[in-house]
C-alpha cells in the first residue's frame, strides 16, 4: 500500500470528556457511539483537542488505552502522543505500538523553538526506534515552530513517516509540501479543508467533526471522490460552525457546544476555563443554524 492510502478522509480530534476533575468514561463511550455510529473513518485521542497538555502520563496511557479497546477493529484508532521533551514522547510512542493503535499523531515540540535540523532528528529518532505509522503534526499558531516543505521532504523518506497534519493556514505551504514528496497531506484547520482538499489533500483531522461528523464526511468524501459541487457547498454549510468553533482557544468552544448538545459536561482544566456568555450565545445560534440544537 502507498504511503498516501495509508490515512484519509473525516478523522475527528476527540475532546476528552471530564467529571470532577477525572476523565467521564460514560460521556467519552457516548462521544464514541455517536462519532462511529456516524461513520467517522479515524478516531483521534490525546490530541491537542483531548487536552493532553494537561494530562498526566498515566491519564494519557489510560485514554489511549481506553478507546483502542472500545472501538476495537471497528475504525481506526490513532494516538496523540507528542511532547516537547523527545524521550517522553518516545515513551507514549512505545506505548501506542504496545496496545495496537494504528499510528501516532507526533506534534513539533512546543516551547523549545528546535531547529529543522533539531525537528528532524526528534521525528527521526522516534520513528527509528517504533515501528508503527507517525503523522507529522504542524501547528505553529500552538507550537511556535514550523515544519518546512524541505524538513518534511526529508522525514517523508523515512518509510514509517506516512503523514504530516496540516495547520500552518497556508495552501501554498500544502502545495509545496505535495511537490516535494510523497506524503499524504491532512488538513489540520477545519475552515482551510476544501480548499486544500481541491490542491491535493487527503481529509481533515477535525474538531468540527466532533459536532457534526455526518456533514464533514460528506465535504471530505465528496471531495475525495472529485464532487466538487457537493464538497464545496457542505464547506459553505460548516464554515460558521468552523468559525466559531475556534472563536476561542480550541477545546473551550468544541465542549461547550457539546455540553449544548446534552452529549458532555462543559468542564475543563486550568489553564483553561468556561467560554465567555457573549461567545456561547453566538455559538448557540450557530449550531440551531445547521440543525444541531432545536431552535
Amino acid at each position: 500500500m502507498a504511503k498516501k492510502d495509508i490515512f484519509q478522509g473525516s478523522m475527528v480530534a476527540l475532546v476528552t470528556p471530564f467529571k470532577n476533575g477525572k476523565i467521564d468514561e460514560p460521556a467519552l463511550k457516548k462521544l464514541l457511539d455517536f462519532q462511529l455510529a456516524k461513520k467517522t473513518d479515524v478516531i483521534i485521542p490525546c490530541g491537542t483537542t483531548g487536552e493532553s497538555a494537561t494530562m498526566t502520563h498515566e491519564e494519557h496511557r489510560y485514554m489511549m488505552s481506553f478507546v483502542k479497546d472500545y472501538v476495537g477493529n471497528r475504525a481506526p484508532v490513532i494516538c496523540g502522543a507528542g511532547s516537547n521533551n523527545t524521550g517522553e514522547a518516545l515513551g507514549l510512542v512505545q506505548y501506542a505500538k504496545t496496545i495496537k493503535a494504528d499510528g501516532v499523531l507526533v506534534v513539533t515540540p512546543y516551547y523549545n523553538k528546535p531547529t529543522q535540523e533539531g525537528l528532524y532528528r526528534h521525528y527521526s529518532f522516534l520513528a527509528s526506534r517504533v515501528d508503527i505509522p507517525i503523522i507529522l503534526y504542524n501547528v505553529p499558531g500552538r507550537t511556535g515552530i514550523s515544519l518546512t516543505p524541505e524538513t518534511v521532504a526529508r522525514l517523508a523518506k523515512i518509510p514509517n513517516i506516512v503523514a504530516i497534519k496540516e495547520a500552518s493556514g497556508s495552501l501554498a505551504q500544502v502545495d509545496r509540501i505535495l511537490q516535494l514528496c510523497d506524503i499524504n497531506v491532512i488538513s489540520g484547520d477545519d475552515g482551510l479543508t476544501f480548499p486544500m482538499m481541491a490542491i491535493g489533500a487527503k481529509g481533515v483531522i477535525s474538531v468540527t467533526a466532533n459536532v457534526a461528523p455526518e456533514l464533514n464526511r460528506k465535504m471530505v468524501h465528496a471531495a475525495l471522490r472529485g464532487d466538487i459541487v457537493t464538497a464545496r457547498s457542505t464547506h459553505r454549510r460548516l464554515l460558521d460552525l468552523a468559525s466559531v468553533l475556534f472563536i476561542e482557544s480550541n477545546p473551550i468552544p468544541v465542549k461547550t457546544a457539546l455540553a449544548m448538545m446534552g452529549m458532555i459536561r462543559p468542564e475543563f482544566r486550568l489553564p483553561l476555563c468556561e467560554m465567555k456568555k457573549e461567545n456561547q450565545t453566538k455559538l448557540r445560534k450557530v449550531l440551531k443554524d445547521l440543525g444541531v440544537l432545536k431552535k
